[in-house]
């Protein structure tokens, strides 16, 4: 990593935190007016400015020659130079999410995202990418609750960024084929928590109503019914896994807890997630199978 900086005053002690496969750290500094600097690195980076305005900053990367101003955050990716330019004196907190790069494409092809991550991006003021990035901030500076809260939060802020931004319905009310593709990369983005139904229909531009009635015209089935079954898939995807906890794998995918997982496993498959998972691995356990509901 290179890194040149000048007219920059830290306020406050770097904080950061490592988890799954990233840093996150929280930089506090006062900038100068025509201070700035140059930033290069071999990992892709996540920037995000906290607070409720962007900060008086001119930014370019890459081979683009264009400043842009009015940037709340930032995507760079590994190899890409950036600059930035400090138009007035202020100060300035920032999270960054450090990143490996096979990581995050692996993150992201979990949730159906396939984004070209070779393009820089820079977006404008966005209250909840700022919201999580609080929280985030604060987590990476006085943890509470392990690295799960961190990696959810870190997950939903993927989500903000590289997700697809909803599209209108057809104006018939009908469920097009690519409203049902932004419906459910918006789901898999979101395994961790359980989406109402009205979030769903939100993301089709339908009503509550019309989204119910016009999902099970195209899929024979209930958005309830549909979401549990994708939850239920990809936690049988991750348990393919052996290293992987079902703590872990339940939290992973929306579950209240590994019990949840296992009673709702055992419904769909006849056995509990733990059996199925030594089948698959093709071990023996070599006695007495052991139930780690």
């Amino acid at each position: 990593m290179e890194t040149r900086i000048h007219g920059l005053r830290t306020l406050a002690p770097l904080s950061f935190r490592r988890f799954a496969g990233a840093i996150a750290d929280v930089w506090s500094v006062r900038g100068e007016r025509n201070g700035g600097g140059f930033y290069i690195a071999p990992d892709p980076r996540i920037v995000i400015f906290l607070g409720d305005t962007s900060p008086p900053l001119a930014l370019r990367t890459g081979a683009d020659r264009t400043e842009h101003r009015g940037i709340q955050a930032l995507y760079v990716p590994e190899g890409v130079p950036l600059w930035s330019r400090i138009e007035a004196g202020h100060e300035k907190t920032h999270l960054d999410f450090h990143l490996q790069s096979g990581g995050l494409r692996q993150r992201l092809a979990a949730a159906n995202l396939r984004p070209d991550l070779s393009r820089p991006r820079l977006l404008g003021p966005c209250p909840t990418l700022t919201g999580l990035a609080q929280m985030a901030a604060d987590e990476v500076r006085a943890p509470r609750r392990g690295d799960m809260l961190i990696d959810a939060l870190f997950t939903a802020t993927l989500a903000e960024i590289f997700a697809p931004p909803p599209q209108p319905a057809p104006p018939t009310g009908a469920l097009a084929q690519e409203r049902f593709a932004a419906v459910e990369g918006y789901l898999r983005a979101n395994l961790t928590r359980h989406v109402p139904v009205a979030e769903l229909a939100r993301v089709a531009g339908l009503s509550e109503s019309r989204f119910a009635y016009a999902f099970k015209q195209l899929r024979s089935e209930t958005p309830q019914r549909w979401q549990a079954r994708v939850r239920l898939e990809a936690a049988r995807a991750m348990l393919e896994d052996p290293t992987r906890a079902l703590a872990d794998v339940a939290y992973a995918t929306g579950f209240a807890d590994q019990a949840h997982l296992s009673r709702a496993f055992r419904a769909a498959h006849g056995m509990p997630p733990s059996v199925w998972r030594r089948q698959v691995s093709g071990t023996n356990p070599g006695g007495t199978v052991q139930d780690n509901r």
